[in-house]
């Protein structure tokens, strides 16, 4: 049986960048499907593991990027799916969750095989998320309505090389389950 931990990539975010304003729209969209896996995992003990940029702050700690984004322009975009005290953290400098961060130590401390992945940049950091974890052995899903893009050309050609190239499973929040599954 494999072990599934819900990854929730860079939903904690200031939104004070240059694309921005293009990404808010599909993040707002995106809101409804991450809650529902929050929701889900949470319901079913799965462990909820935040990685989240640091945004070039060197000295900062989950608690500072979480008070930023809340204290930002668009904090009603972070509130919803904000950490609860459960909830695990990674700091990341790169796109993909993996590089340079311990959280394929701790997905291995966890005993998870399995790794669900929502938040943002589908074309960027979850792509690249999605990569690392296939290169990494762990089966791969992709919750379609939980995660933002910003150019949508490039995320539907990101989650076409996710499913073919890295055997993902792309499929609606609702249909995840967090339970633990038979790995075949």
């Amino acid at each position: 049986m494999v072990r599934t931990a819900l990854i929730v990539i860079d939903m904690l975010n200031t939104y004070e960048h240059e694309d921005a304003e293009v990404l808010v729209h599909s993040v707002r969209k995106a809101l409804p499907g991450v809650r529902v896996l929050l929701q889900r995992a949470r319901a079913a003990d799965a462990p909820v593991v935040y990685v989240n940029d640091n945004f070039g702050r060197w000295r900062s700690h989950h608690g500072e990027i979480l008070e930023a984004a809340l204290a930002g322009p668009r904090a009603d975009l972070v509130e919803p799916v904000a950490p609860d005290e459960e909830s695990l953290f990674v700091v990341k400098a790169r796109h993909s969750v993996f590089y340079e961060t311990p959280l394929a130590y701790l997905l291995g401390q966890l005993g998870a095989g399995r790794v669900v992945l929502c938040g943002q940049v589908t074309e960027q950091c979850v792509l690249y998320s999605a990569l690392d974890a296939h290169i990494r052995h762990l089966d791969v899903v992709v919750a379609l309505d939980a995660i933002a893009h910003i150019d949508a050309d490039l995320a539907d050609a990101a989650l076409r090389m996710m499913e073919r190239n890295m055997a993902a499973e792309l499929c609606h929040s609702g249909e995840i389950t967090f339970q633990n599954v038979r790995s075949d």
